[in-house]
């Protein structure tokens, strides 16, 4: 089956995953609650995987972090620690449940380490596929 990349979508959730994660970078450094920081860098992570999931045409049933993995994993060869460390934090937003939804007070540790999982998705980016796309090459992906 062969899947057409949304170019516009793409470049838009590509474009906001770049400026939050630079906004939760600067809040990091001058200082900012961790929890504030922790939430500007999870919306980066999230139009991330959505910008990833554009690329290649593979949309996800909902925008939780598993349903985005489990879209993205089948496009874009993740490693597996990254891949179970972004899932994990729905946990941490207490997704999982409707009827209990629970949203823990993220620590210090999680702003870093949801900033350090930004880095590692935005390395997972085919810069030679959005080059090509961008120049309206009609890149197909086969799936």
């Amino acid at each position: 089956m062969e899947y057409e990349p949304d170019v516009e979508a793409f470049e838009e959730n590509y474009r906001d995953a770049i400026g939050f994660h630079r906004r939760a970078e600067q809040l990091l450094s001058e200082g900012w609650r961790s929890s504030l920081v922790f939430n500007v860098a999870a919306v980066a992570l999230e139009r991330y995987l959505i910008a990833l999931c554009h690329l290649y045409g593979e949309m996800p049933l909902n925008h939780n972090y598993i349903c985005l993995m489990n879209a993205v994993e089948g496009v874009v060869d993740f490693p597996k620690a990254l891949n179970k460390e972004i899932k994990s934090l729905d946990f941490i937003f207490g997704i999982c449940s409707l009827d209990d939804y629970f949203h823990a007070t993220p620590a210090e540790s999680d702003s870093t380490r949801v900033l350090s999982m930004c880095h590692e998705v935005q390395g997972q980016f085919d810069q030679v596929k959005i080059a090509s796309i961008r120049a309206g090459e009609g890149y197909r992906y086969a799936n």
